[in-house]
């Protein structure tokens, strides 16, 4: 194409507009950053499972965390047993009740009891968030907090009560084990808060985020945890339902919730928050429902978490900004707008190359989230 004319110059622009508006950096922006910030990630122990929840953990204003296995350790073990009138049998069968329930705590009861032997219970039924109902030799027996004895009129006797008080102040968790009438036994179960658990907490707030706990355990548990472990809002003695209820609470009042839990207990809490994380530790039910998932179960990674999203969206904006700037001041120069100044025309190579280096600086840009802290 020789020669100084306007159908040359038109066809000249024409390619060059084409190679130059191709649209790869713009294209290349999103999923560059999502993939080096899902890859990054998984590197620090963070399952991530799509894109949205990367994307969605920066705006989280409020993270709800349960209790056990969350905050503390979540590896109960029973500390005491206390007897109304010990009885070999009544063991027996707390041991059998225990055995068929799924609740992480009654494995710590079944473990204590190791040894005592078991019988054949006529039926077994799971209460939620309360604990359960079994049928022996006609009598019925419950094992469960204090509201299952409450709504089932079960008196507990002075000693026992005193019992529960002094445990409950210790951080420990008390359940009962009654037949239809009154409780046998308490039992204190003790989970230690995890070492990170304090200083994640005190990160979260300097990042300006609500903290809440929420737990189905007691209010005297519940508030020396939180105490211990820095949290000022928190909600005790919580069915399910409750901690979903809670959470769309708070979404109603305009905040983006992340929900941080690990238990059956906390799966409908999960799905109703806007950010779900599993411990790595907790329920399969957990991780199913979670969008992100813990591995480690260290909750510093939480604020990691919440960073790196943060970082990922950043990179995705800077990418976005500067692949359409590209494109606006490459496509009038391509056009030929310089033309009428100086005589200027892109050549369609140079088009071409700047296309490829717009591309490259768009991939690079993302792959900086890799060396980020």
């Amino acid at each position: 194409l020789d020669g100084d004319n306007g159908l040359t110059h038109g066809l000249v622009s024409a390619i060059t507009v084409l190679v130059i508006a191709c649209p790869c950096a713009l294209g290349l922006a999103t999923p560059t950053a999502i993939m080096v910030g899902v890859g990054k990630a998984a590197e620090s122990g963070i399952l991530i499972k799509d894109a949205e929840s990367l994307e969605l953990g920066k705006k989280a204003n409020a993270v709800v965390l349960d209790k056990t296995g969350t905050i503390t350790e979540g590896r109960p073990i029973v500390s005491e047993i206390f007897w109304d009138k010990e009885d070999d049998s009544e063991k027996q069968v707390l041991l059998s009740i225990e055995k068929q329930s799924e609740h992480p705590l009654a494995d710590a009861v079944v473990k204590h009891l190791e040894g005592e032997g078991t019988l054949e219970l006529s039926s077994f039924s799971s209460i939620t968030g309360k604990g359960a109902k079994a049928l022996y030799n006609n009598e019925t027996y419950f094992v469960g907090n204090l509201r299952l004895m409450e709504e089932n009129g079960i008196l507990i006797p002075k000693e026992l009560s005193q019992k529960a008080e002094i445990w409950s102040s210790e951080m420990q968790t008390v359940i009962y084990f009654a037949n239809s009438s009154k409780a046998l036994a308490a039992l204190a179960i003790s989970d230690k808060i995890k070492d990170s658990s304090a200083a994640a907490i005190k990160e979260m707030q300097e990042m300006g985020l609500e903290l809440y706990m929420l737990t189905g355990d007691n209010k005297a548990t519940a508030a020396a945890v939180a105490k211990k472990a820095g949290i000022t809002n928190y909600k005790a003695e919580l069915l399910p339902q409750d901690k979903a209820d809670y959470i769309k609470d708070l979404q109603n009042k305009g905040r983006i919730v992340a929900m941080v839990g690990d238990g059956i207990n906390d799966s409908t809490a999960l799905a109703t928050a806007d950010v779900s994380i599993a411990m790595g530790t907790g329920s399969d039910i957990a991780m199913d429902v979670a969008k992100m998932t813990i591995i480690s179960s260290d909750l510093t990674k939480i604020p990691q978490a919440i960073r790196l999203s943060k970082s990922t969206v950043r990179t995705i904006k800077q990418n976005l900004f500067w692949a359409f700037i590209y494109n606006l001041i490459g496509i009038p120069i391509a056009a030929g707008i310089l033309y009428p100044l100086n005589g200027f025309l892109l050549n369609p190579m140079i088009a071409g190359a700047a296309m490829a280096l717009s591309s490259l600086s768009v991939v690079s840009n993302s792959l900086r989230l890799k060396w980020k802290s």
